[in-house]
């Protein structure tokens, strides 16, 4: 196995020195045919054998209280019910089978909690039953206004990386820059809770062969998903096979729920595959939520507009040991250079759903009321919102010290406003006007912290000269079907034609999964790291060394030798094995990606309609495996942002 901790930037790869000319390159989806066709099987499409039974999720009607009894009685009796599943004590409470204790259904945590399953012959009986069953509950008051309980708002856990950072003293920090004529700023910002609304709905097919389980679903990260599926369950997780092979979106909520722990429930009692699928309705109450918060931005500038002192103070919600904490203030920690800065993070105890990742965590909410803050401290001083930022640039990472692996923020900005147009943007709002209509242009800064998850993969090379890609890894969307492919391709010098890969099930190599824009780094460098196992063999059958040796349509060539690849694998196929794992390089450098979006906005000055004329993003995002899909991911993130601004 090629295994490399990153410690530092690997010495060469050999899809670096490759010439087959994929890598990078514009392709479209290598699985997009089958899924415009309706040929890829979602979670909820598969086709298992055995008589297949339909689950319709039973919810509570209430927020906050104690399950005292049901009525299914008439749920039973109707037509082609099998079974109402109420009392399993392995019912998850919460958003995520990895929440609160699962103590039973008696409980109620939050608004439309799941309490049950109703199994039937088809989904509508089954819909039919699970609506006819009568949830009694003793109502208790709840906690559900953050605003309300803000004053009960407590710091972190201990052992949370969330913890207070203070470097100087920001109150003196701002009282000094008042008295010496500077500008101040001090601002409160709130975003709304937002929920996750993807395209595929949440579902599961279990299916049970002795005490081994097989689910078939929607998930992100598989190997977290099958241990966690195995405690709920209370089985050994060797006994859990998990497949994930198409994902209808995920951005966070696809991990293990209600759903998957149901399907698994029903079809262990009934002895029959089961398949559940939440309502969309009901997707609104039991998958994660993105949390509420309230934002406190404090800056304090100079004359000339160099900022003295940046502080961000945030307090969001969860539910009562939920665990996770938004990170509301990490876009805010490197991004300007302040020599006082301070950062916070609180959290007020509400009787809801889960509150967990949504894409982007933490910067996409938090960037939002710090890039406001900017551009109203830009405003203040009289001074262009770009050259702001670009006079508050650091040159090293303004909390730890550490240099930035790579950072192009102010030649987005630049290449931004060129190509926006921004040297026509009036300097003093309200001033261009189109009838009723009032127009303006503005920027902001993006950033996204880089992270690197273990992950493996294996690639084999077959005696056809083929190449075959696997490992647990999934596809939310984004193309990870192709760009795997293309860094094999590249690597071993094949065609996209010559190379399978097969994703998402547990029983392949463990995978960094689809989560924290980790995805196409970990599980392409696995994959790079395996096909590199890979050459180190071929170029020993070649006589050389890898570097004098180039693979390009199939072929190996050395010297004056050009012998096809399936010439050189011979009769047995070879395998390729690749691990990549987090080195300590996470903390000598600052590492992040960047970017600057531009939008021309016009808004009605009679009725206050907004409308969104034109946007513009330039992004510093590393190595680009696939222009194409790197570019639809941006538009994509655009697309998110402007519904997160006008929704």
């Amino acid at each position: 196995m090629a295994d490399y901790k990153m410690d530092a930037d690997h010495p060469g790869l050999a899809m670096d020195r490759g010439v087959q000319g994929v890598l990078g390159a514009g392709l479209d989806r290598s699985e997009g045919a089958l899924k415009v066709s309706g040929a890829a099987r979602y979670g909820y499409e598969h086709r298992v054998e055995g008589d297949v039974a339909y689950g319709y999720l039973i919810t509570a009607p209430a927020a906050k209280g104690k399950v005292k009894g049901f009525e299914a009685a008439a749920a039973r009796a109707l037509p082609g019910v099998i079974d109402i599943i109420l009392d399993d004590p392995r019912i998850p409470r919460q958003a995520a089978a990895f929440g609160p204790a699962h103590a039973g259904n008696d409980a109620i945590d939050h608004w439309d909690q799941v309490v049950g399953v109703a199994i039937a012959e088809s989904f509508e009986a089954a819909r039919a039953a699970a609506k006819a069953v009568v949830v009694h509950v003793d109502i208790e008051q709840g906690v559900f206004d953050t605003m309300a309980n803000i004053a009960h708002a407590s710091p972190p856990p201990k052992d949370s990386r969330l913890q207070d950072i203070a470097k100087g003293d920001i109150d003196a920090a701002m009282a000094a820059a008042s008295a010496s004529g500077g500008v101040t700023i001090d601002q409160i910002y709130t975003t709304p809770n937002q929920v996750h609304a993807a395209m595929e709905p949440h579902a599961s097919i279990a299916v049970w062969e002795g005490d081994h389980l097989t689910l078939h679903s929607s998930l992100q990260i598989l190997s977290v998903a099958k241990q966690v599926l195995a405690k709920s369950l209370g089985i050994p997780a060797e006994k859990v096979r998990i497949l994930s092979p198409y994902i209808g979106g995920g951005f966070g909520s696809k991990m293990l729920g209600p759903e998957a722990v149901l399907a698994a429930i029903a079809a262990q009692k009934i002895g029959r595959p089961v398949k559940v699928a939440m309502a969309r309705a009901q997707l609104f109450h039991n998958i994660y939520r993105r949390t509420d918060t309230t934002q406190r931005i404090r800056l304090a500038a100079d004359t000339n507009g160099k900022l003295l002192a940046l502080a961000h103070d945030s307090v969001v919600s969860q539910c009562p040991d939920g665990g996770f904490m938004e990170p509301v203030a990490l876009g805010s920690l490197a991004l300007y250079e302040a020599p006082v800065r301070h950062f916070s993070h609180k959290v007020v105890t509400l009787d809801m759903v889960m509150a967990g990742a949504v894409r982007a965590p933490g910067e996409a909410v938090g960037t939002l009321a710090l890039e406001t803050a900017i551009d109203e401290m830009a405003e203040a001083l009289g001074r262009d919102p770009i050259d702001f930022r670009k006079l508050n640039e650091p040159a090293v990472d303004p909390l730890t010290g550490a240099p930035f692996s790579t950072r192009a923020l102010v030649e987005c900005l630049d290449q931004g406003a060129e190509a926006f147009g921004w040297a026509k943007r009036a300097p003093v709002p309200a001033q261009r006007r189109e009838g009723e209509w009032l127009i303006g242009m503005g920027v902001a800064a993006a950033v996204r912290i880089n992270l690197l998850v273990d992950s493996e993969a294996r690639v084999t090379l077959k005696p056809d000269g083929r190449a075959l890609v696997e490992t647990d890894m999934t596809d939310i969307g984004t193309g990870t079907y192709t760009i795997l492919a293309q860094i094999a391709g590249e690597a071993l010098g094949l065609p996209m034609e010559a190379i399978d890969v097969v994703l998402g099930d547990t029983d392949l190599p463990p995978g960094a999964g689809s989560g924290g824009s980790f995805g196409a780094a970990s599980a392409g460098s696995s994959v790079a790291l395996a096909c590199e196992d890979l050459v180190a063999v071929l170029a020993e059958r070649m006589e050389t060394t890898a570097e004098d040796m180039t693979l390009k349509d199939g072929h190996a060539v050395a010297g004056n030798r050009r012998v096809p690849l399936g010439e050189l694998v011979g009769a047995e196929a070879l395998v390729g094995k690749g691990k990549i794992s987090q080195g300590s390089n996470a903390r000598t450098f600052s590492q992040a990606a960047h970017g600057a979006q531009f939008a021309e906005v016009a808004v009605n000055s009679v009725t206050g309609e907004v409308r969104v004329r034109r946007m513009l993003g330039v992004f510093e995002a590393g190595r680009i495996l696939n222009a194409k899909l790197a570019r639809s991911q941006a538009i994509g993130g655009m697309i998110w942002g402007i519904g997160y601004a006008l929704m």
